[in-house]
């Protein structure tokens, strides 16, 4: 008798093989791409051989008999609630102590709950990525520097693993999402305020010699427009999937009030990052959105109305440009080259950061700011310090070399794969919580694009956002049911 799942990927590749590619190229490539996004991998069987799932027994057992850690769960909610109300607001000092809180609780939680529960493939190849980043730290030049930055990596990245477990109960799930939107409104309304009543600019963020030199770009709490704009764009992007998410018509406003008012204060940021970012996560958002709601349209939707969207969001980008002075002007400045000071400082950068690449291509000199703060004035141009390498990418490159580019990558496949799966599920169902992962994918999106340009994700304020949308993603993961042998 025939394999069913074989059955249903020869039908799946019928449906996806252009014309021109035989078949079993096409089942040939879907394999590949099943065994790249660990598809096929059986977490579940994890449980069975494990042995230190034996091991901990007695902490199950102990649980058990706990008041408390049957609501454990919850307990991680707030946790993580409080640090996001936070964040905007207090110092990485207390960032930092909030983040070791969650760490330990997630620990707790972990060592007495069932062994492989809530694992999925992004926490597999972020095991990998955390291993690239550990031994570029153990063969680093400066790796007192580097430890402090892998240690600052691993607590955000056991902060993912405590939210993407939380997130798995929709009702928990929705509540933090809304935490961090209430919170991110009251960021938004002060930068709408220093917008019409002025603001001091706290650092040189616009050419002088530029039509632009007398704009107010807002900062809010946060310090820095660019800053601004990278804690904004997954606001944008979640009010937006609020409004279909939220029930009844009250919490429908308050999203869209919380959408205008997101949106317009990145604009008032005048982070040309911010604003790459925003217009790339909200066509990704836009174009989820029309793939969600194509089962319900008729033929002839189903054919135009993404050409539709096309042509529209290009109208309206080109309008807006025209339109506006100071749009216009920061927007043309992306094309200025050196002319524009922001550009030429940026451009001076990257050549030291490549410069350090070329050196170190491998494994880089370390993950964290401390150890591109010792190493990059070997290498900087005159005048031209930096903290960062002002690309995610490149950052990444210069850390932990080809091998932490090649662990990231594969971690950005696996996520938008997965993310791409469980919205086909969602789809079938018209789940309301599939706008919650249209969202964070659009996210994810915006923030790599803005990611191109600067690194501001780096910051605690946005890394804790970036790996909140990635546990997003990851919460909506479900494992195949085992299936039991005939005894």
């Amino acid at each position: 008798m025939s394999d069913p799942n074989a059955q249903h990927l020869r039908q799946d590749c019928l449906v996806l093989v252009p014309s021109g590619v035989t078949l079993s190229s096409s089942l040939m490539f879907s394999t590949v791409w099943q065994q790249i996004t660990l598809n096929r991998f059986a977490l579940h069987q994890w449980r069975e051989v494990s042995v230190v799932h034996r091991l901990l027994g007695f902490l199950r057992q102990w649980r058990q008999g706990s008041t408390l850690l049957p609501w454990g769960d919850v307990i991680g909610l707030i946790l993580i609630a409080v640090l996001l109300a936070l964040s905007p607001y207090v110092s990485t000092t207390l960032i930092g102590v909030l983040l070791l809180a969650c760490a330990g609780f997630w620990m707790l939680l972990t060592l007495s709950d069932e062994a492989g529960e809530g694992l999925t493939p992004i926490h597999l190849v972020m095991v990998v990525y955390w291993g690239a980043m550990a031994l570029a730290t153990a063969l680093s030049p400066v790796k007192a520097a580097a430890l402090q930055g892998l240690v600052k990596l691993t607590l955000n990245l056991v902060l993912f693993l405590l939210m993407a477990r939380v997130m798995r109960q929709p009702r928990l799930r929705t509540g933090l999402v809304t935490v961090y939107l209430l919170t991110a409104l009251v960021v938004s309304v002060y930068g709408l305020r220093q917008w019409f009543f002025g603001a001091e600019a706290l650092a040189t963020w616009v050419d002088p010699t530029s039509n632009s030199a007398g704009t107010t770009r807002v900062y809010s709490y946060l310090g820095n427009p660019n800053l601004l704009a990278g804690y904004l764009i997954p606001a944008v992007m979640l009010s937006g999937a609020a409004i279909f998410a939220w029930p009844r018509w009250m919490p429908k406003a308050l999203a869209v009030v919380l959408a205008l008012t997101h949106t317009a204060c990145l604009v008032l940021t005048f982070s040309r990052g911010g604003w790459l970012g925003f217009m790339a996560g909200s066509f990704v958002l836009l174009v989820l959105l029309m793939h969600f709601w194509s089962v319900r349209f008729n033929t002839f939707w189903q054919r135009w109305a993404l050409p539709a969207l096309l042509g529209g969001t290009a109208a309206f980008v080109v309008l807006a440009v025209l339109a506006v002075d100071p749009l216009r002007d920061r927007v043309m400045s992306m094309f200025a080259g050196r002319e524009d000071s922001s550009n030429n400082f940026r451009i001076n950068v990257w050549a030291g950061v490549l410069d350090m690449i070329r050196d170190r291509p491998i494994l880089g000199i370390g993950p964290g700011n401390d150890a591109f703060n010792k190493v990059y004035p070997l290498y900087q141009r005159p005048r031209y310090t930096a903290l960062s390498a002002y690309s995610v990418f490149l950052e990444t490159a210069v850390e932990a070399g080809l091998v932490g580019v090649t662990a990231f990558l594969w971690l950005m496949v696996v996520v938008f794969g997965q993310g791409w799966r469980q919205l086909q599920r969602l789809r079938e169902q018209q789940s309301i919580q599939g706008y919650w992962l249209m969202a964070a994918i659009a996210a994810l999106v915006g923030m790599l694009t803005h990611g191109l340009v600067d690194t501001v994700w780096y910051r605690p304020q946005v890394s804790t956002l970036w790996w909140l949308m990635m546990a997003l993603v990851a919460s909506y993961y479900r494992s195949k049911p085992r299936t039991l042998s005939p005894e």
